[in-house]
């Protein structure tokens, strides 16, 4: 009975509003290796085909737009000692926003002119995983781990000019030992007003705003936890129904149970797709744009892993390790890696 749900949840997902969509006949998939010295690279923005942003673990913010041939790159340092490690980066207009993980938290808005810190906190626990603005430019967000009994949160209602952070007496109740990921900037999605955030360890859940933060939900999925490095590492919707979770273990990364989950009822309810078949552990999951939520990649130390059935099944493509990835078009996406920037082209 399990195996034919299973089985019609599937085919439903495969139909349901995605039926004229025919998968493309992909002939090749290359990914160029860029070499970056010292630096790791979790976090990026891409803008185009030959331009992207990054930020690293030495506190550099760096800028490409001649496909990697050169950057320029600005380095951080808070108070001449403290050499910031990021891994969150968001772009809202003409502003980069790049967020520390450690303690303090430092959260810079970099600007044409200037570099501005516009958010500190300081606690033992403070460890942020990732940052995103919504469809309006005007709402940003960050998440970081529990200092207290609910997720660390901070939202801006003003461009990133400013950030405060929300209050747990508005939050839900986090068990203890469960948190978040930062491996790629993409335990959080933001769509419309709507806003995901995949959590770890202790439980895997779903938290949800509809409302840009104002009120939340949380909810189950069914993502291999109980453990520290065991959970959800990052989310995708195609549309505000269709979902994509993807982590596992990292201290066994190929393992393949119970680390892919979809949903088509906008994050609500999940169910595991490809349990026991690769990939195994990934720690950054994307659609790709414009196949309707049929085309997904996702990356790890693992290797490169790719979907044209909205995750049913998967391809390994490539044995090279990465943390993240981002689309500029159907056709071609930049990773960030470890020493290591890549720009990966379908043909």
């Amino acid at each position: 009975m399990k195996r034919i749900t299973v089985f019609i949840f599937a085919l439903l997902l495969y139909t349901s509003c995605k039926s004229e969509y025919k998968p493309r006949n992909i002939e090749a998939i290359s990914i160029k290796e860029i070499k970056m010295d010292s630096t790791s690279i979790r976090a990026i923005q891409a803008i185009n085909n030959t331009s992207m942003y990054y930020a690293g673990s030495m506190g550099d913010v760096g800028f490409t737009d001649d496909n990697g041939k050169s950057w320029t790159t600005e380095f951080i340092i808070f108070k001449d000692s403290i050499v910031p490690h990021f891994r969150s980066l968001a772009i809202n207009n003409a502003n980069k926003f790049v967020l520390s993980i450690q303690n303090p938290a430092l959260l810079y808005k970099i600007s044409k002119d200037s570099t501005q810190l516009v958010y500190t906190e300081n606690h033992e626990k403070v460890f942020y995983d990732a940052i995103a603005f919504f469809d309006d430019k005007k709402h940003g967000i960050a998440v970081g781990d529990p200092t207290e009994n609910c997720a660390s949160i901070i939202v801006s209602n003003d461009a990133g000019n400013s950030w405060h952070k929300i209050d747990c007496s508005k939050l839900p109740n986090f068990e203890e030992g469960e948190a978040f990921f930062a491996a790629s900037n993409t335990n959080i999605k933001t769509l419309g007003s709507t806003v995901w955030i995949a959590t770890g360890g202790k439980k895997a859940r779903i938290l949800k705003s509809e409302d840009y933060g104002e009120t939340w939900q949380i909810h189950n999925t069914p993502i291999i936890q109980g453990n520290g490095p065991q959970g959800i590492y990052s989310i995708d919707f195609a549309d505000k129904n269709n979902g994509i979770i993807i982590g596992g273990d990292y201290s066994k990364p190929t393992e393949n149970k119970a680390n892919k989950a979809v949903t088509i009822d906008g994050g609500i309810t999940w169910s595991i797709v490809a349990d026991g078949k690769n990939p195994s552990y990934k720690s950054c999951v994307q659609y790709v744009p414009n196949t309707n939520g049929q085309e997904i990649f996702a990356v790890g130390k693992t290797g490169v892993s790719y979907s044209k059935d909205a995750g049913i099944t998967w391809k390994d493509v490539s044995k090279e390790a990465y943390y993240t990835i981002q689309f500029v078009d159907k056709s071609s996406a930049w990773l960030g890696g470890n020493n290591k920037i890549g720009k990966l082209v379908l043909k």
